[in-house]
């Protein structure tokens, strides 16, 4: 009867238009003070546990380093990899869309901020080269929903937070569905070009494909820092947070500077010549290769130091050979590329060093920081009220009763499945990912857990269901998202995307019922996930 009447009150405010952390909020409020023994001083304590969620500390984090990261440099600098190595391909450019998306969600952990990065330049790109704009519209809409497949994702810690189950053993689950998923549209995009004969761009070299991948790899690191950071042990999922805000922050602003003050001054000017260009080149590739190689060899061996003598001759390498050979400069005019060289570094660091807190307090910082902080405290708000709702639902014993109530009928792993995926396909239609996920986890991961469901499993299944939810009527966000950037109606935007939905739909029974695609990479690399808070 309390569960009836808890979950009659959610929807009834649901439906009233009141926001969904408020619905949460106030029907755990009545139910605590109607029907549960709880004093109602709980409430209270129950916020401030869930504000002191070292987890959820994350959040905030990846939702800077998105903003950071959704300026535009960053993905235009994606989008020309993108094409290079994937455009000369018989619908190519969608493919590239595609592929691009897939990149940009390991830095965002955000579908929105992905189709948005991405689609106001990709989908322009494929008009101009042929494709209609429905089909440019469905391509992108669709792809944008990896972002919270492919870690590091927002919604992978919610789920993580609600439930206790391992970020880093999520975030390792997702990168063989994300793959995947991938894989299935662009191998749908090829076979419908075929069959609709669209353009393939024409074969750019290996020399534009090493050009636009290195002007991409500064942004591009920013997943060797979160994923490499936490599985190499040097740091938790919410430092590797935070480490990647501050990244993103100084590639916006003093790399691509793509915003403030450095926005327009390049890091080689036309009076540097050639000359200049070989030389800031020759020291720039040469200390990556020594910082590269340097990595590799402390993850790979036993050594005490970070550098090495072989880190040394890896420099000494690189800043003889790359001139030499790629630079087409003689032995003589090494003295002169050096010495240019370390005039232009010497140059933008006094330039960096000079700008730097005019950078970080210019009105183009601000407007990320407040878009941030505006995300971060709705999302917040939300998920504080959620982990209230999962508390009455704990105390009242309600996934309890389901439990007992779904064994009886003979419900096994199997039908459970589901049952569980028929609910979040219905509820994504109608929710926001988080709300959604944070009202069906706390209520169905007992369950599962009974039945003998893995945890991460489970939490894989979920964010498919709500890569769907976003892009199914009538509150898919993407669809939204895509019809603001694309001045296409809502109702074109869900008839150019419903082609590639069927596509999400049967990866989904192959993620519900191949368990191994989310949990072998994870369980390889870290062990299985044990569960010991319910």
């Amino acid at each position: 009867m309390e569960a009836a009447i808890l979950f009659i009150l959610v929807l009834g405010f649901l439906f009233l238009g009141v926001p969904i952390s408020i619905s949460l909020g106030l029907s755990s409020v009545l139910a605590i003070a109607i029907f549960s023994t709880d004093s109602i001083s709980s409430v209270a304590l129950q916020l401030f546990t869930a504000s002191q969620n070292y987890t959820l500390l994350a959040i905030p984090f990846f939702i800077l380093a998105s903003a950071f990261m959704s300026t535009g440099g960053v993905a235009k600098r994606i989008i020309r990899f993108s094409i290079a190595a994937v455009g000369s391909i018989r619908g190519g450019l969608a493919i590239a869309g595609v592929f691009a998306c897939m990149l940009f969600a390991a830095l965002s952990g955000s579908s929105p901020a992905t189709v948005v990065a991405i689609g106001t330049i990709a989908i322009a790109g494929m008009r101009q080269a042929g494709y209609t704009k429905e089909f440019a519209a469905g391509v992108i809409a669709n792809a944008g929903t990896l972002g919270i497949l492919i870690p590091p994702s927002i919604v992978m810690v919610v789920y993580a937070a609600a439930t206790n189950v391992s970020v880093g053993r999520m975030f390792l689950a997702g990168v063989v569905p994300g793959l995947i998923a991938g894989l299935m549209l662009m191998i749908a995009i090829y076979v419908m070009a075929r069959v609709k004969n669209l353009p393939a761009q024409p074969w750019p070299g290996f020399k534009e494909i090493w050009h636009a991948m290195m002007e991409a790899a500064v942004g591009l690191f920013l997943m060797v820092i979160i994923l490499g950071g936490i599985y190499g042990g040097i740091f938790t999922p919410t430092e590797a947070a935070a480490v990647a805000a501050v990244y993103a922050c100084l590639v916006a602003l003093f790399v691509y500077r793509d915003m403030g003050p450095l926005n327009g001054i390049t890091w080689v000017q036309e009076m540097d010549g050639p000359l200049g260009l070989a030389g800031f080149k020759t020291i720039t590739y040469g200390f990556s290769a020594m910082f590269a190689w340097s990595g590799i060899a402390a993850l790979a061996t036993e050594r005490m130091g970070f550098f090495g003598i072989d880190s040394a001759i890896v420099l000494i390498a690189a800043l003889i050979g790359y001139p030499l050979l790629r630079g087409r400069v003689s032995p003589a005019e090494l003295p002169s590329i050096y010495s240019v060289g370390v005039k232009i570094w010497g140059r933008n660091i006094a330039l960096i060093v000079w700008k730097f807190f005019p950078a970080v307090f210019h009105k183009d910082t601000k407007k990320v920081m407040v878009d941030a902080a505006k995300t971060t405290i709705m999302l917040m708000f939300i998920i504080v009220n959620a982990l209230l709702f999962a508390h009455v639902l704990t105390s009242e014993r309600i996934p309890q009763t389901i439990t007992d109530w779904m064994v009886g009928a003979g419900f096994n792993w199997f039908t459970f499945l589901v049952a569980v995926n028929l609910l979040l396909l219905l509820g994504g239609q109608f929710m926001e990912p988080s709300g959604l996920l944070l009202i069906v986890a706390p209520v169905v991961f007992p369950i599962g857990m009974e039945l003998g469901v893995d945890p991460v499993h489970l939490g894989i299944i979920m964010v498919v269901n709500m890569e769907i939810g976003m892009i199914t009527p009538p509150i898919g966000l993407n669809l939204f998202v895509t019809s603001g950037i694309t001045g296409m109606s809502l109702v074109q935007v869900v008839k150019a995307a419903a082609p590639f939905v069927l596509i999400l739909l049967l990866f989904l029974v192959m993620v519900t019922y191949i368990p191994a695609l989310s949990t072998w990479l994870p369980y390889s690399l870290m062990g299985p996930e044990i569960i010991t808070n319910q």
